[in-house]
């Protein structure tokens, strides 16, 4: 069982060997994000990339626009791979960003804005793995998208596997989730988190609401399994690495 990581680190190295866990079984589509409002994407991506180690230039990374890449490829000057930005081109441009050595590509911190251009490239891509680090896709401040639009980002975030989500709901109360484990509502209680809900799918709002006011029994045999109180010490970590 994975325990609710005790830091960032923590964190992150348990995402890395859900990946790794995702893309043995063979998925090819998947997300991994961490929820906290003040967290840049910056030290996280530096922290996740040896993940992708074993791949060396036959990785492809991507952010979302030409700044943030220009940014990585001056702070990641002695990396093997290619180092892009997803841009707004056509999809002749967009086709000439993936060649046929590419083996693997990390998205960083994608928005809705490119979910259109992000679509194609992942049709370009086809079958080889895409991994999503941060993605901001369910964007509700965008204003102005359309009908098409919105179908598009539908339909393209329905394709998408989350393989590790760690999201505080409050101060007492969080959402995790480890592939290949189950989706876990966790809750502070007397100065330790416990376990009080493990659901095979991703709860909605409501539903998460109903579990902390127990209106929803407990499942699972772990459901009263108590941890230490470290969700508020990782909120910290997250805010003294984002200072």
């Amino acid at each position: 069982m994975t325990e609710l990581p005790k830091t960032l680190e923590d964190a992150i190295s348990q995402s890395r060997d859900a990946v790794k866990s995702a893309l043995a079984d063979g998925l090819t589509r998947i997300q991994v994000e961490f929820l906290f409002p003040e967290l840049k994407f910056m030290p996280v991506a530096e922290q996740f990339l040896p993940l992708f180690s074993e791949y060396g230039s036959g990785l492809k990374v991507f952010f979302a626009d030409a700044g943030a890449a220009g940014l990585a490829r001056r702070d990641w000057s002695d990396v093997q791979f290619k180092i892009l930005d997803i841009g707004t081109g056509r999809t002749a441009s967009l086709e000439a960003k993936i060649q046929p050595e590419d083996q693997i590509f990390l998205f960083i911190a994608p928005t809705s804005v490119e979910v259109p251009q992000l679509e194609k490239l992942c049709e370009i891509i086809g079958d080889r793995p895409v991994v999503l680090l941060n993605p901001r896709l369910e964007d509700s401040g965008v204003v102005g998208i359309g009908y098409a639009a919105r179908e598009t980002r539908r339909r393209f975030i329905s394709t998408i596997q989350s393989c590790y989500y760690l999201r505080p709901i409050d101060d007492e109360s969080a959402l995790f989730r480890c592939y290949p484990g189950m989706w876990e509502v966790w809750l502070e209680s007397s100065n330790e988190y416990t376990k009080v809900a493990e659901l095979p799918k991703k709860p909605s709002g409501d539903e998460i609401d109903m579990i902390l006011m127990k209106g929803q029994p407990e499942s699972g045999n772990n459901a009263h399994t108590k941890k230490p109180s470290i969700f508020k010490s990782l909120q910290r970590f997250v805010k003294a690495l984002s200072s």
